[in-house]
């Protein structure tokens, strides 16, 4: 993967970049992003069917409040670095909010999309997929269903 990470960079002129002169909102831009295509890409992966069936698996996580369950879940065990990030993003002032979240979740979301799109810009993609990956297990086992 680490190949085709640097094979992208390379093609798409991206240079490295200084992690600290992004705001949290910039990090959590790229976050949301970034989040959003691996769960479609999730999804997409289990098979065939109706675009908007897509579209309903994906905005069930997707979403201010579901993120903001999962996060709750996963500060634990974020380290200190991580946490930093996260309450960064969590502490930044969005021009904008949720319209089916509260204001607590949507800041929680921007937090934890923070640290997804630090995550990514630091190519520390290994830790990043680990993330996503116990987010779902957390949203699966609040909603003891299977995405």
């Amino acid at each position: 993967m680490e190949q085709s990470i640097k094979y992208m960079k390379e093609q798409l002129g991206i240079g490295d970049v200084d992690i600290r002169t992004y705001s949290p909102l910039a990090l959590a831009y790229i976050g949301d992003c970034v989040f959003d295509m691996l769960i479609r890409h999730m999804i997409v992966s289990k098979g065939n069917m109706a675009v908007q069936k897509y579209h309903k698996k994906v905005s069930s996580l997707v979403n201010a409040h579901a993120q903001a369950e999962m996060i709750t879940g996963l500060e634990p065990e974020l380290s200190e670095e991580e946490q930093n990030i996260y309450k960064r993003g969590r502490n930044s002032k969005p021009a904008t909010t949720a319209k089916n979240a509260s204001v607590k979740e949507y800041k929680m979301a921007t937090g934890m999309e923070a640290l997804l799109g630090y995550l990514y810009l630091t190519d520390q993609h290994t830790r990043l997929i680990d993330l996503v990956k116990r987010s779902i297990e957390i949203w699966e086992e609040n909603h003891k269903t299977g995405c």
